[in-house]
């Protein structure tokens, strides 16, 4: 990974913040160079984001300004590093098809890859999936609507009857059909 690579997730120790590693060339000046161990452990630094009415922005950095949106803080900082030790260093293809191959296949796994994947037109992506519940989520999204749809589908006084559905996903929108029929 080059310096820039970063992952953004939601905080687990503080609610409404995200957490950003990135990748930096060179450690922090505050590791001392004669530290014991593997100096490539202190190529990645943590950094908060934090949540406002205002907006998000690098928590304990007086000189970054607050972004309406995760994406606008991500985008700013990949054309000029600001309070960042580098620009964020955004994918321009897709990670998980660059990653060669070099565990012995799993037999198991390739006979569920086999059976759930689809041939689908080169922009859309299908696979076969255990379809259990449908929740009327009106205006949630995110986090809260996956809450919704689990508590209810739990709390439900009748289990539901799941089926396996064919899901494809393209730039139309989302299919699901039941293999049943």
């Amino acid at each position: 990974m080059e310096p820039g690579a970063f992952v953004i997730r939601d905080s687990h120790s503080f609610r409404g913040a995200y957490g950003l590693a990135m990748k930096v060339a060179s450690p922090p000046p505050t590791v001392h160079q004669n530290k014991k161990g593997d100096v490539n452990n202190e190529l990645v630094r943590h950094f908060l984001i934090e949540s406002s009415p205002k907006g998000v922005k690098l928590k304990g950095c007086p000189n970054e300004p607050y972004f309406g949106c995760l994406s606008a803080l991500v985008y700013q900082h990949a054309i000029t590093p600001l309070a960042l030790p580098c620009k964020l260093l955004i994918p321009t293809t897709d990670l998980l098809e660059e990653v060669p191959e070099v565990a012995a296949p799993n037999p198991l796994a390739e006979r569920l890859k086999q059976g759930a994947v689809q041939r689908a037109p080169a922009d859309a992506h299908a696979c076969n999936v255990l379809y259990i519940n449908s929740v009327d989520m009106e205006s949630l999204t995110g986090p809260q609507a996956v809450a919704k749809a689990i508590s209810e589908t739990l709390a439900a006084t009748s289990p539901a009857a799941a089926t396996v559905v064919h899901f494809k996903v393209s730039s139309q929108g989302i299919t699901l059909t039941d293999n049943q029929r």
